[in-house]
């Protein structure tokens, strides 16, 4: 099968109970064309083939099975769909590195909660994604392994830290892809890469078996080519999970809602609010452009704007990298290059014979295991904790990131749904702005409000705009309320269909 450039899960759903296909001869031709394409785009880790295409048999003989008895209604949407997922979630027998050195050799012993989840659909695993290490990166250039490169300009990033995953799916390289988002990381790869991505509502989606960064905004969520794909995922990963205490049968609840598309004469009676603080300048003219060409087409849809204001999003940056580094130092301590996988080119160099000091291997190890962003992140998160600065600092930014929050519970007393840029330009190049941190940060100057206040929010492409040799594309987003992702998708489902 050559033709996997357009397939989405519903396409190749429709397609595997036609007969149309098989899924061994789609997994077939994925890996087919990620030993070609991922040369130049560097998406994956790691492949795995032959675990995939034993999955892709299994969902065959499911539709045989199913086809015998006529019960072909009861197949599972993704069943047999080949995914692409973050090296940051755990697949058993599979690497989790989290693009880092210090679990290079890693491999998990238990599955996520996602991945039970998907496993009981039959969907198809082709391997683990690139990342910022751990998580933490705006571009996938911190990745200990690899760069990875945006589909649209290989020159350009694809934004992080979920890049590796957002690549693959805009490369044609998987149907769609899970990453995670802590203050972005689904949302600015999908709007950098043309494709879309949803951060749920925080405990919407289980985090066991997702390694932590900050554990009180970390989320698992869809990178898909449409939002009927991201609505499909979402619904087969959401709900309670009881190795997730933060985890609740919400989420469950919330993607029922989303099974059938309500018609526009329903769903425009929504208001999208336009908050002032995220339209006060620094867009780049493609992201303007784009984001006006959006409120347009939503607006010849039948859908009302309201202005709103969101005050306190001025300290939403300095609020998120107090609290992220600070949960950073925490969860990261067990990382010692020891317990979870060693790393013997840093263990030799220990005089084990002398009865080495704790403290020595745990400086080199997590010395030459960690990156640089790492370090700056852990070091950081440890001072904003240490006695003399945590009513300072750390206690006083969770005192605002309850002000953020509040800020939304008012808005959405006058709107339903809010509409902001992703980021304040398309991807920039690689190496751009390596060597500047808080040039970095700012690319998720317009995200991470959404994660402190624990909210769903999409990505979704508008536009495509000639910039140097590449065309580059622009999306905008959709915040809503909590468990209230049914609202964000069927505006999205009603745009792409215009």
């Amino acid at each position: 099968m050559d033709d996997i450039h357009d397939l989405t899960i519903k396409k190749f759903h429709d397609g595997l109970l036609a007969k149309e296909f098989s899924a061994r001869e789609v997994a077939e031709s994925y890996f087919a064309r990620i030993k070609k394409s991922d040369l130049e785009i560097n998406a994956y880790l790691s492949t795995a083939e032959s675990q995939a295409l034993e999955a892709a048999d299994a969902a065959d003989a499911l539709i045989n099975d199913a086809t015998s008895r006529n019960a072909l209604d009861t197949i599972p949407t993704l069943a047999g769909v080949p995914l692409a997922i973050k090296d940051n979630i755990l697949i058993k027998g599979l690497p989790a590195t989290a693009a880092s050195k210090i679990l290079e050799n890693y491999v998990a012993s238990y599955d996520a909660g996602v991945t039970k989840k998907l496993k009981a659909n039959y969907a198809v695993f082709l391997g683990k994604t690139n990342l910022d290490e751990f998580a933490m990166g705006s571009s996938t250039e911190n990745s200990a392994f690899q760069v990875t490169h945006n589909p649209h300009d290989t020159d350009r990033v694809p934004g992080g830290s979920s890049g590796g995953s957002a690549a693959a799916v805009a490369a044609d390289m998987a149907v769609a892809a899970l990453g995670s988002d802590t203050g972005g990381s689904i949302r600015t790869p999908a709007g950098f890469c043309g494709i879309v991505g949803l951060k749920p509502t925080y405990g919407a989606v289980s985090r066991s078996g997702l390694i932590a960064m900050a554990s009180s905004l970390d989320q698992i969520g869809p990178l898909t080519k449409t939002v009927e794909d991201a609505a499909l995922l979402y619904k087969a990963i959401a709900g309670r999970d009881p190795l997730d205490a933060t985890s609740t049968d919400e989420g469950a609840l919330a993607a029922r809602t989303i099974e059938k598309l309500p018609p526009l004469n329903e769903i425009k009676k929504l208001t999208i609010g336009l908050p002032d603080e995220y339209f006060l300048g620094g867009l780049s003219k493609e992201v303007a452009e784009g984001i006006q060409n959006a409120i347009d087409k939503l607006k010849k849809l039948g859908f009302n704007f309201k202005k709103i204001s969101l005050p306190h999003t001025k300290y939403a940056l300095s609020t998120y990298y107090i609290i992220v580094p600070a949960e950073v130092s925490s969860n990261l301590a067990r990382f010692d290059g020891i317990r979870y996988a060693r790393m013997p080119e840093v263990a030799a160099t220990v005089d084990s014979t002398a009865g080495a000091k704790l403290l020595d291997i745990y400086l080199k190890q997590r010395g030459a295991g960690f990156g640089e962003e790492v370090k700056r992140r852990a070091l950081l998160g440890t001072f904003v904790l240490s006695s003399g600065y945590y009513d300072a600092y750390y206690d006083k930014a969770q005192r605002v990131r309850k002000l953020i929050a509040q800020d939304f519970d008012k808005a959405f007393e006058d709107v339903d749904v809010i509409l902001t840029p992703i980021t304040p330009s398309p991807a920039f190049k690689i190496g751009e702005k390596t060597n500047d941190p808080l040039s970095m940060y700012l690319e998720d100057v317009f995200t991470l409000s959404l994660n402190l206040a624990g909210l769903p929010g999409i990505s979704i492409p508008t536009e495509h705009y000639q910039l140097g040799g590449a065309k580059l594309p622009v999306g905008f987003q959709l915040i809503g309320k909590k468990w209230h992702e049914a609202d964000i998708l069927n505006i999205g489902r009603h745009y792409e269909n215009e």
